[in-house]
């Protein structure tokens, strides 16, 4: 017999609804939806996963499931603590569907409903303006610094603390891309407005989605070229060239912003769930 059950990716104020087992998490598998789904509810197709067909969906008010402690609810950015990185990755699409759904309500050419066209695209019902979700583009940059060429060992790389930072960790200079740049500007614009510093050989890392809540980071390093450490104080609250052997509190593992770091260090670049 064919196995229906599908995996449901269940959101509620920003957090996913998971599933205890054990002293570990999973995406609840099953035939029916964990939570009701109303006449009015936004179910969004999601890609398979393991054979398995993918749903994601919101309630406004926890579940039976979830008062019943069958379920619990877990914040987005914390679930990568809890789930295989496939999981993470395919709750964080839900959630940026989900979002795109709930802001792309009404045609904004001529404010007429809009409908669904495919799994990821939307008509209006009046003119036919055909939409698709956007996804916001950020650089985020590792600037490395040696003024003597000569001993590697001096090497430092700059670090920044944002101000909006929920804790006392620093991470690296990021911005948004404008319209109009390419990468490299922004990279070099996001440098001199944050930090009025100058750099060079600017170089691709890689990049990595961020739901958060329709972000692309893009990763690059670069080299110190010119200029003192000004931060901008409006977005900056410290910065610092630190060393390998002085080093800071650091983002946590889910970012590019701490791959990056951990490629200057010499620390393996390998995602703890994917070992």
């Amino acid at each position: 017999m064919e196995d229906q059950r599908k995996y449901w990716f269940v959101f509620i104020s920003g957090c996913v609804l998971l599933k205890k087992e054990g002293e570990g998490y999973s995406v609840p598998l099953q035939e029916e939806a964990p939570a009701p789904i109303q006449a009015w509810t936004y179910v969004q197709e999601l890609p398979e996963l393991n054979g398995h067909e993918c749903r994601a969906f919101s309630v406004s008010s926890p579940p039976d499931a979830m008062r019943n402690g069958e379920l619990e609810s877990v914040g987005l950015r914390a679930s990568y603590n809890c789930l295989p990185r496939e999981f993470y990755d395919m709750a964080g699409k839900g959630a940026e569907l989900l979002y795109w759904d709930s802001n792309t309500k009404f045609c904004g050419v001529c404010g007429a409903p809009m409908k669904p066209s495919t799994v990821i695209s939307k008509k209006c019902t009046h003119c036919g303006k055909e939409i698709w979700p956007q996804v916001s583009p950020a650089i985020i940059v590792r600037i490395r610094r040696n003024d003597t060429p000569e001993n590697p060992e001096n090497e430092k790389i700059l670090l920044v603390h944002a101000r909006n930072f929920r804790s006392d960790y620093y991470g690296l200079v990021a911005g948004f891309v404008e319209t109009g740049e390419t990468l490299e500007q922004c990279v070099e614009r996001e440098v001199w407005e944050e930090t009025h510093l100058k750099v060079k050989n600017i170089r691709y890392f890689g990049s990595q989605p961020w739901p958060y809540p329709c972000g692309i980071m893009i990763g690059f390093t670069a080299d110190y070229e010119s200029g003192e450490v000004k931060i901008q104080q409006e977005e900056l609250s410290k910065s610092g060239w630190f060393g390998r052997k002085d080093m800071p509190a650091i983002p946590g593992k889910m970012s590019i912003a701490r791959k990056l770091i951990d490629d200057w260090l010499g620390h393996a670049c390998v995602d703890e769930q994917q070992k």
